[in-house]
């Protein structure tokens, strides 16, 4: 696992904490932001991340540093053996990283069945508008 910056656009005002979107509070989006994030236009700025080769279009969602619970769930099933991507298995089946253990296995799944069939699927899928998004609270 190599730490690099994710780009992507702001969806939650000036201020919110830097947290899991999971953690966040769903009034710290602002209406632009809901807007971006409801038609997933908020993934856009990381094509420069892909273009860079930090990141694939598909693979598992990169967390953040201070995600201790997922970050020991995927280093004992060997995801972070694959660059992280922009969308995956997971985010089509709406599991975000509330749930740690399932994540790493949905994402372990998704590497150990990747194939070109559905790595496009995963991409045809997210932008017809499969999966929600990061939850909010």
């Amino acid at each position: 696992m190599k730490p690099f910056v994710l780009v992507k656009f702001r969806t939650m005002s000036v201020g919110t904490a830097s947290v899991a979107s999971h953690l966040a509070s769903s009034a710290s989006v602002t209406k632009v932001g809901s807007f971006l994030r409801r038609t997933k236009l908020d993934e856009l700025p990381q094509l420069w991340n892909v273009l860079k080769g930090e990141m694939s279009l598909v693979g598992p969602r990169p967390n953040l540093f201070n995600q201790e619970d997922l970050i020991a769930e995927r280093s004992e099933r060997g995801v972070y053996d694959v660059r992280p991507g922009i969308t995956g298995l997971a985010q089509i089946q709406n599991i975000d990283m509330s749930t740690p253990k399932l994540l790493a296995e949905i994402d372990k799944l998704m590497i150990d069945s990747l194939s070109i069939k559905s790595y496009f699927t995963y991409i045809f899928k997210t932008i017809a508008g499969s999966g929600g998004g990061d939850a909010l609270k």
